[in-house]
């Protein structure tokens, strides 16, 4: 499995800037230059197991959070994203939206099956 470092940068510069922190303020409490927080942010330089459980810490948030792409089974981080989603919805729009996730579902099911299928074949 390749881990997506641009992906994982991204996530963590998204993170960095919502908690209004600078590269350099980031890179100060992770203990590490700015240049390499830039680095990992754009995916250019692969980011060490200690380097990223530094930066989830003075981030407040799980690895999980910040690798959730990476990871096969990340359900809670999904669940979390759907909450922060439906969280300014009315009872109609979570209704309709659960509709679709019903329908999406479905067919998601159906290409499967139908794919399955037409490999087998």
């Amino acid at each position: 499995m390749n881990i997506d470092y641009k992906t994982v940068g991204a996530r963590i510069r998204k993170v960095r800037i919502e908690h209004d922190l600078t590269q350099e303020a980031l890179a100060e409490l992770v203990g590490i230059s700015t240049s390499h927080v830039s680095n990992i942010e754009t995916g250019t330089k692969q980011i060490s197991l200690s380097t990223l459980i530094k930066l989830a810490n003075a981030l407040k948030v799980s690895v999980d959070e910040l690798l959730f792409d990476n990871v096969i089974h990340s359900n809670t981080k999904y669940e979390k994203e759907i909450m922060r989603y439906l969280d300014d919805c009315s009872d109609y729009e979570i209704r309709h939206i659960i509709d679709l996730i019903i329908a999406t579902k479905a067919s998601i099911r159906k290409n499967i099956e139908l794919k399955k299928k037409f490999e087998n074949s």
